[in-house]
C-alpha cells in the first residue's frame, strides 16, 4: 500500500500571526493530513502559547480546500461524548468531510487533573475509554441516542443530520494494551502509535522496531478475535517519541531510511511534528520541506 506522509502543527501560533500560514503551507507541500494536539496545555508548552485544538481545526478548514484535518489525539481526560460528537459533526460539515479523529486513553498529563479532579489510574483510563469509545461511534451514525453508562450517558442526544462522511469520520484508535487494541479493532478506521515508551530514552532503533511490530502482531490478533482483517485498518505511525527522534528530521536519507523500516511493518501513514524552534520539536525548515516533497517518491 501506498505510504502517506502527514503532519502535526502544535497550536502554539497565533491565527493571523503564522498559524494559518502553516496549515496553508501543510496543504501546498501535499501532507496528506495536518493533525493538532488536543490538550489543554502540554509538557514543556506549558506557560507558553497553546490554543485549543477544535477551533484550531475550524480555522484550519476554513484556509484549507484538500488537506485533512485531525486531532492526533482526543482523550476522556476532559472532553464528554455528547458534547464532543455535536462539534466533530460540525467540523466535519464545515470542512467538508475532510476530519479524521484520532482518539486514545489520556495519560497523566496536565489534563488529567485541569477539571479539579484526580488523575485516573492505567485501569479508571482504559475503563472509561472502553466506554468513551463506543457511544462516541453510537452518536455519530445515529439521529437520537439515549445510553446510560458508568461514566458516559446520553439522553436523547440528536446529531441531525450527521457527519458528511458517512457512516461516520473515521477514528484513528491509538492504543498498545489489549483493551485499547481491541477498540481499535471494534471501532478504528485506524490505528495509532508512537512507539514503546520505555525505549524513548534509552532504547535502540532496533529494538524500538521489534517493539513495533510485536504491536502491530498483537493488533492483528485484536483483529482476527473480532472477525476483521487487519489489512482494512491504516497503520499510523506519530514519530518524535522513538530512540531516533533527533535524527528522523536529521536529512532526507534519514527520514527515508525509518520511514522504509516501518513502512515494511504494514504502516500506511507517517506522522512529523511541524518544526517549532526552541523546542523538542526543532527542525530545519528546509530540510523539512523538502522531506515533505522528495521522501514518498523514493518508498513507492
Amino acid at each position: 500500500m501506498t505510504l502517506r506522509l502527514s503532519t502535526v502543527i502544535l497550536p502554539v501560533d497565533r491565527w493571523h500571526e503564522g498559524g494559518r500560514a502553516a496549515w496553508q503551507r501543510a496543504e501546498e507541500l501535499g501532507f496528506h493530513t495536518g493533525y493538532t494536539y488536543d490538550h489543554l496545555t502540554w509538557r514543556s508548552f506549558r506557560d507558553r502559547t497553546w490554543f485549543g485544538a477544535l477551533p484550531t481545526l475550524t480555522a484550519a478548514a476554513t484556509a484549507t480546500e484538500r488537506l485533512r484535518l485531525g486531532t492526533l489525539v482526543t482523550s476522556p481526560n476532559f472532553r464528554h461524548p455528547v458534547t464532543l460528537a455535536k462539534e466533530l459533526m460540525s467540523l466535519d460539515d464545515i470542512s467538508g468531510g475532510r476530519v479524521t479523529l484520532g482518539i486514545g486513553a489520556g495519560g497523566n498529563g496536565f489534563d488529567a487533573t485541569a477539571l479539579g479532579q484526580e488523575a485516573w489510574t492505567p485501569k479508571e483510563r482504559a475503563d472509561r475509554f472502553g466506554e468513551f469509545v463506543p457511544l462516541l461511534d453510537r452518536l455519530l451514525t445515529e439521529e437520537s441516542v439515549t445510553q446510560r453508562g458508568t461514566f458516559y450517558s446520553a439522553d436523547e442526544s440528536r446529531n441531525i443530520p450527521g457527519c458528511v462522511q458517512r457512516p461516520r469520520l473515521p477514528f484513528a484508535v491509538a492504543a498498545t494494551g489489549p483493551r485499547g487494541l481491541r477498540l481499535a479493532a471494534r471501532h478504528g478506521q485506524a490505528w495509532v502509535t508512537t512507539g514503546d515508551p520505555k525505549l524513548y530514552e534509552t532504547g535502540t532503533p532496533e529494538q524500538s522496531l521489534e517493539a513495533v511490530r510485536g504491536q502491530v502482531e498483537k493488533l492483528g490478533k485484536a483483529c482476527a478475535d473480532t472477525g476483521r482483517d487487519v489489512a482494512d485498518l491504516d497503520k499510523i505511525l506519530l514519530t518524535g517519541f522513538t530512540p531516533e527522534r533527533n535524527t528522523v528530521l536529521g536529512s532526507l536519507d534519514a527520514f527515508v531510511d525509518f520511514a522504509g523500516r516501518h513502512q515494511e511493518l504494514g504502516f500506511t501513514e507517517i506522522v512529523v511534528h511541524w518544526p517549532i524552534p526552541d523546542s523538542d520539536f526543532a527542525a530545519d525548515p528546509a530540510v523539512f520541506e523538502k522531506i515533505a516533497t522528495e521522501a514518498l517518491s523514493q518508498l513507492g
